[in-house]
């Protein structure tokens, strides 16, 4: 296993960003000289420079742990599963946000797209899926794609497959990782009889487009993530939020919401 220096890291991440030590070197309020001699080990930095640096070239938490130790710290930000008594409040911050969405499905997951909590509007298409494919970690991609899961409810699985493909091709482009990576490559490598012929140029977003209980349900989704989080897992979970994309879902959901409340008040 390769071992890098602080100052190589940090030159990793800086190509990755596209940046010049110049660019860096501005943006983190520090001469181009300094980034020079931090990169090629000349200068050994303290624990306040790796996060300043860090923190202008956007580096996740988990990987400005790696900087510090690489740099003879102790790691600065704690990683706790979700249910730990510490993130209770950011737990129900989420529990709230999903069941806020509903009637509309919504599901948090974390880094690898592994489902971390649904709202009640996700369970009913859960009624078909491979009970294998529902095994923890419940993957949202393979879910998605694999023809046990949702892929035999999606009309336009390739725009789907498409969508998924660039989303964690920009993630992987900001912070590598070999278990996603290994994800895109089982799931997501492009072949010629994958890519999606439709033209999109009268659409705002690329709607998911499901057949479901005798309808097709039109779907679009916005992604909600927690601003300046101090802990890694927090850092990694993002909440996708799904919406109507037009009225005859949505009459399909609020439907299902208002047999629900009946249902509660008998």
């Amino acid at each position: 296993m390769t071992v890098h220096t602080v100052g190589e890291l940090l030159r990793q991440w800086r190509h990755r960003r596209r940046l010049s030590q110049l660019d860096l070197a501005i943006a983190a309020d520090v001469s181009a000289r300094h980034v020079s001699l931090v990169e090629t080990g000349k200068s050994n930095p303290s624990a306040d420079m790796v996060l300043r640096l860090a923190e202008q070239l956007d580096v996740p938490l988990r990987d400005r742990n790696q900087l510090l130790l690489a740099a003879g710290f102790a790691p600065r930000y704690a990683e706790r599963p979700l249910d730990d008594d510490a993130l209770s409040a950011a737990r129900d911050a989420v529990a709230r946000v999903l069941r806020a969405h509903e009637p509309y499905p919504a599901v948090a997951f974390d880094r690898r797209w592994n489902i971390v909590m649904i709202n009640r509007a996700v369970e009913p298409f859960f009624a078909d899926v491979d009970p294998d494919l529902l095994q923890p970690p419940i993957n949202l991609v393979r879910l998605g794609l694999d023809p046990r899961g949702f892929a035999p409810l999606v009309v336009n699985l390739a725009d789907v497959r498409m969508v998924f493909r660039s989303r964690i091709r920009r993630q992987l482009a900001v912070a590598p990782d070999a278990q996603l990576a290994a994800l895109y490559e089982e799931l997501l490598a492009p072949d010629s009889e994958d890519a999606s012929s439709r033209t999109v140029d009268s659409d705002v977003v690329i709607p998911m487009i499901l057949r479901f209980n005798g309808r097709e349900l039109r779907l679009f989704s916005t992604i909600t993530t927690f601003g300046t989080p101090m802990d890694i897992t927090l850092d990694e979970v993002a909440i996708e939020s799904y919406y109507a994309a037009d009225a005859e879902s949505a009459a399909y959901f609020e439907g299902l919401h208002g047999d629900v409340r009946a249902a509660a008040g008998s």
